[in-house]
């Protein structure tokens, strides 16, 4: 999701399909270098409830000197179609990680979704918008792993939290639902974004009993709240906590002052 630097202090689960490529040496088939912007510019994305929403995320680096993650996100763009959808099944299919990987000076490629946002609108630093095969998106954010950590790393436990460095402002407004992880010391954790990747079955009108499907362990909470104010989830220290469930739907903490109020 991201101007700063996103730093892996956890783990969680990202569904990460490498292919064998992502074990070529750098510099050997892969040509051009990873486009991510010198001059990010805050781009406000309005009315994104519900959108459907891909990224490409490029790795480079090694586990030496660090691995690092950019990554790319399609959100109001490829919508012309339906202005809901900017990441059309048509085009997305189109997109292999194998062509990725060819085309770009990395270590590996992955395809993230589709998934669709769950707040109504949000401020992120981004990058010019860059064409992968058939789809667009614009870079969003950079994820920069441990020293030592390994491609492994990627596809780890979910309710593991990873603390993501970054600009951000996202906001929920009053009278609709926020889907909501309890955690055993009483945080909440507020759905941002949910995914269709392990579920395909999964919708927006779903989220409300989603508790049933998930199995988070002793403890953990989840519940969908109709709000009676807008709920505004920034980065105040410069950094949200984010953490996903096995479905690889991603939730942000109220934590650090993060949230307007919790919900």
């Amino acid at each position: 999701m991201l101007y700063s630097r996103t730093t892996l202090a956890g783990m969680i689960t990202l569904g990460i399909a490498l292919s064998s490529a992502a074990l070529v040496a750098p510099g050997l088939a892969q040509d051009k270098p990873i486009p991510v912007p010198t001059a990010p510019i805050e781009r406000t994305y309005k009315s994104i409830r519900g959108e459907l929403y891909c990224e490409v995320w490029l790795f480079s680096g090694s586990s030496d000197t660090r691995i690092s993650a950019a990554y790319f996100n399609t959100s109001d763009l490829n919508n012309d179609t339906n202005e809901n959808d900017s990441c059309p099944a048509s085009m997305w299919d189109k997109v292999t990680v194998k062509s990725l990987e060819t085309q770009y000076d990395v270590i590996a490629a992955y395809k993230y979704g589709p998934r669709s946002w769950t707040m109504d609108y949000a401020t992120f630093p981004v990058g010019p918008v860059v064409t992968f095969d058939a789809i667009q998106a614009r870079w969003m954010g950079q994820a920069v792993f441990p020293i030592g950590a390994t491609l492994k790393a990627a596809n780890l436990q979910p309710y593991r939290p990873l603390q993501l460095h970054r600009k951000s402002a996202m906001t929920f407004e009053k009278g609709k639902p926020v889907f909501v992880l309890e955690d055993p010391d009483g945080a909440s954790w507020v759905m941002q974004a949910f995914s269709k990747t392990v579920d395909r079955s999964l919708t927006y009108a779903s989220l409300q009993t989603l508790g049933e499907k998930l199995k988070a362990g002793k403890g953990w909470k989840y519940r969908a709240v109709i709000l009676d104010k807008d709920l505004t989830i920034s980065t105040p220290e410069g950094y949200n906590w984010i953490l996903q469930d096995e479905l690889q739907n991603s939730y942000v903490a109220c934590k650090d002052d993060a949230c307007s109020f919790t919900p």
